[in-house]
């Protein structure tokens, strides 16, 4: 075992289900650890790294916004902050921002502002936040009461009260739910990642859409992994054609640092007010800087690059031996495989595959821009892994 794998079994928290594999470098889609052995990145650090390892462009973004000024408080303005919450707002019709350093606490900000503009509105009663049963909202004790998932409440009680879930799918249950429990917002995944990479029906979101807008209950979409290229689309919602009130996107939208934003649609731009909310960190104009280079790359030609490849992840797998079906949604795949997906991830980094799982599922997420050879690569290696 390497010095690095003691060290940190020593002395960092036994949260994490570690592969005995230790990263030292990378290229784009190309991880190498401390052996030289090569690596496939399928997972991109959970979607994270949206172009890859060390991109060119984006590490010299960060470099010279770090070169100027690494950090300032949000008493004075920086521009890399100001441009990302224009460009975010510009490409998605809404109005302000929140930055934050992750999807969490993007979740827990659009949870405050669905209570305050119900409480303003209707009256402190109207607290409610509805979500989905199999969602996933985060690890703090709030977003964590929002997700929808028994097993992560297990060792945690009492949770964060004001949080009721439904049946993906089942619109009217879900409308039944939100008017019996005074809601004042309802909060969905358009793919629901951690619960099996699983895709919501149009005609489910686009009733949630419009009930909400009848209503006035904020209509709010998680978008922390399914954001910022994934699906295909900026943002998953796009691919439903209705407008959220409230979005909370982080993951890919760093490319590698720590950043989360809630986007504030016209309704509640004007929700938070001086004091109401805030984050030392949120802002970092370094992260901005990082962000800034991804979102302006993410443009149609690669959207349509993204939705090609996960149409050819599809075609590929489909009906492959050992393979019983897949789901998901432009580079955000599902495979449901005959064995154990954990026995299958095993399996790939023996053969230099880097996979995540999602339930009982194989889960890809690899950087936007993978080049079609690797791409190939790594689904033949899967392929293979699968029909063994």
């Amino acid at each position: 075992m390497s010095n690095v794998k003691q060290i940190d079994q020593q002395y960092v928290a036994g949260t994490y289900a570690r592969f005995p594999v230790e990263i030292t470098s990378g290229k784009g889609s190309l991880v190498y650890d401390e052996t030289g052995k090569e690596y496939i990145d399928m997972g991109s650090g959970i979607g994270v790294t949206a172009f890859g390892i060390a991109d060119d462009a984006w590490l010299t973004a960060v470099t010279e916004q770090l070169n100027k000024v690494q950090h300032m408080s949000n008493l004075y303005y920086t521009e890399p902050c100001a441009l990302l919450a224009q460009e975010l707002c510009s490409r998605t019709g809404m109005k302000k921002v929140f930055f934050a350093n992750s999807g969490a606490e993007a979740n827990e900000c659009a949870i405050k502002v669905a209570r305050k503009y119900a409480a303003d509105k209707k009256g402190p009663e109207y607290s409610t936040i509805v979500t989905l049963k199999n969602s996933f909202h985060g690890r703090t004790l709030t977003t964590l009461s929002a997700t929808g998932q028994e097993h992560y409440h297990e060792l945690f009680q009492p949770l964060t009260p004001g949080f009721v879930h439904g049946d993906a799918g089942d619109l009217e249950g879900i409308k039944q739910l939100a008017l019996s429990s005074k809601a004042a917002g309802i909060l969905i995944e358009c793919v629901q990642g951690e619960g099996g990479v699983i895709a919501m029906e149009p005609d489910f979101v686009k009733g949630l859409a419009a009930f909400c807008q009848e209503q006035d209950i904020l209509f709010m979409v998680d978008e922390v992994q399914t954001g910022n290229g994934r699906t295909g689309q900026l943002y998953a919602y796009m691919n439903y054609g209705v407008q959220p009130d409230v979005v909370s996107t982080a993951k890919g939208l760093g490319g590698g640092l720590p950043l989360g934003a809630a986007l504030l649609g016209e309704k509640v731009q004007n929700v938070l007010g001086f004091g109401d909310h805030g984050s030392t960190f949120g802002g970092n104009p370094v992260c901005c800087a990082g962000a800034l280079n991804i979102l302006q790359r993410i443009d149609d030609a690669l959207l349509a690059e993204v939705q090609m490849k996960g149409e050819y992840i599809r075609q590929q797998l489909t009906g492959a031996k050992g393979i019983k079906g897949i789901s998901g949604m432009g580079l955000m795949v599902g495979i449901q495989t005959e064995k154990p997906a954990g026995q299958m991830v095993k399996a790939l980094v023996e053969k230099g595959v880097l996979c995540l799982t999602a339930k009982d599922k194989l889960r890809l997420l690899p950087a936007l821009n993978i080049p079609m050879d690797v791409l190939a690569k790594a689904i033949d290696a899967i392929k293979e892994v699968c029909a063994e």
